[in-house]
């Protein structure tokens, strides 16, 4: 079993925002130990580390405790969660074309920046 602090150390997170998961309906599956302190079993800590990467790749609280809520449901509701899984990889593909997008541009800024032109340019001049 894991404390709530070895939690935040393996998942990079400060045992407040545990906390605050948990008050949002993110964490039902933690047990309670005798001095009621949360402890996390092996697969609660892939669980939590699952609603990091969620969060991370910016699916809202909301959803995210949706799809707890279904996985707390059991096996019935796994083609729900595939439902929900795939949209959200959706959502990540086109956070990665819009990153190298961006990405694009900035390495073409620094390859102006690394021709004789870019020593013409003025600071506040169009091509800068």
């Amino acid at each position: 079993m894991y404390s709530i602090n070895q939690v935040a150390k393996i998942c990079d997170l400060s045992p407040y925002t545990i906390r605050f998961y948990d008050k949002e309906g993110l964490l039902p599956f933690i047990s309670r130990g005798k001095n009621r302190r949360r402890e996390f079993s092996e697969a609660d800590l892939d669980l939590v580390k699952l609603i990091c990467c969620l969060k991370n790749t910016g699916m809202s609280i909301k959803e995210i405790r949706r799809y707890i809520n279904l996985c707390m449901q059991g096996p019935e509701t796994v083609e729900m969660r595939k439902k929900i899984m795939k949209a959200h990889r959706e959502n990540i593909l086109r956070q990665i074309s819009d990153l190298k997008k961006n990405l694009n541009i900035v390495d073409l800024k620094i390859a102006f920046y690394n021709t004789e032109e870019s020593s013409h340019a003025f600071i506040s001049g169009s091509k800068d």
